[in-house]
């Protein structure tokens, strides 16, 4: 049978499937083709992450095909319960790319309170002409441990977010519709371990207590952080999304950005992807990355063996 990975699959994936019988095809096909493409060279499997969709028209047009694989968790771009209906297994992966994205999350928490962004843009344009002038200005740096970070959504990638900030020294907090409370283990490169439980808060109260916002939510029909939510938050807070973008309205992000009433904000994802605003783009207190979470060679190599096991599993 043949796969189709066509946003791209780690080698130790492709090698555990061809192992498993299985042909893998990687060609990069274009969104409008992929229905074509699946039916002319007769796919069993399509493979995506976030940039191809396959929606309602992709399973009605490709009755032959069984599985349909997501290589990270949110699933947004499957018409998941469709394809369920239809008898295709819908299957994704969504322990693989954890530690990857709570990474990043400090990755531009750290930017953030240290201006690493916006110093390295500057550096290069004025650093051997306005050093000192550069010096003071990134002089009002602030220290993560001791601080309180608030996680909107406990699930697997916020408790390994969780868990680098207990590590860090920070406190945290945690709102969670689904999750009334979780046990966080911080394990050492000893072996030793330490265990502590959060209890899910309301979103009012994480908003109202935190230095420090990281969402990791689903996508919204609505905007989790708001011009409402903006104001109840406190003064000078760092807000990191790098879940899903639309959860919060970019136009009031950078209205508070400008008040001062934000200090910071790290954006991995954009309500308008792949083009994002150019008013976020431009904005020197916004840390950027482009949708790359789960994008490290550790990520990819275990959502790659986790696909190819589990395709195999339900195929063989």
């Amino acid at each position: 049978m043949k796969v189709l990975a066509n946003d791209g699959i780690s080698k130790s994936g492709i090698l555990a499937l061809e192992k498993g019988g299985f042909e893998v095809i990687t060609t990069k096909v274009a969104q409008e083709q992929v229905a074509n493409f699946v039916n002319e060279n007769n796919v069993s499997v399509v493979l995506v992450r976030s940039a191809t969709k396959v929606r309602k028209d992709i399973i009605d047009a490709c009755p032959g095909l069984k599985i349909i694989g997501r290589g990270g968790v949110g699933m947004d771009n499957i018409d998941v319960d469709y394809a369920k209906s239809k008898g295709i297994h819908v299957i994704n992966t969504p322990a693989s790319s954890s530690e990857s994205v709570a990474e990043l999350v400090f990755a531009h928490l750290f930017s953030g309170v240290r201006f690493l962004h916006d110093s390295n843009r500057n550096m290069p344009l004025e650093g051997d002409t306005n050093f000192e002038g550069l010096k003071k200005a990134y002089a009002n740096g602030v220290e993560l441990r001791g601080k309180t970070l608030g996680v909107v959504g406990i699930g697997r990638i916020g408790q390994a977010t969780a868990k680098m900030a207990l590590g860090l020294g920070m406190k945290v907090i945690a709102a969670d519709s689904f999750i009334p409370q979780v046990d966080i283990k911080v394990v050492f490169f000893d072996g030793q371990a330490i265990t502590t439980t959060i209890v899910s808060q309301s979103l009012e109260s994480v908003f109202k207590e935190a230095d420090f916002i990281t969402l990791h939510v689903p996508a919204q029909d609505g905007y989790i952080i708001n011009e409402a939510a903006l104001a109840i938050m406190k003064d000078g807070v760092g807000i990191v999304n790098c879940a899903r973008g639309g959860v919060i309205d970019e136009v009031a992000l950078v209205k508070a950005l400008e008040s001062g009433k934000v200090l910071f904000a790290g954006l991995d994802v954009f309500e308008n992807e792949p083009t994002p605003e150019m008013a976020i783009l431009m904005n020197h207190k916004i840390s950027l990355t482009p949708h790359i979470g789960a994008a490290t060679g550790e990520a990819q190599d275990r959502i790659g063996t986790e696909l190819a096991s589990q395709i195999i599993n339900l195929l063989s």
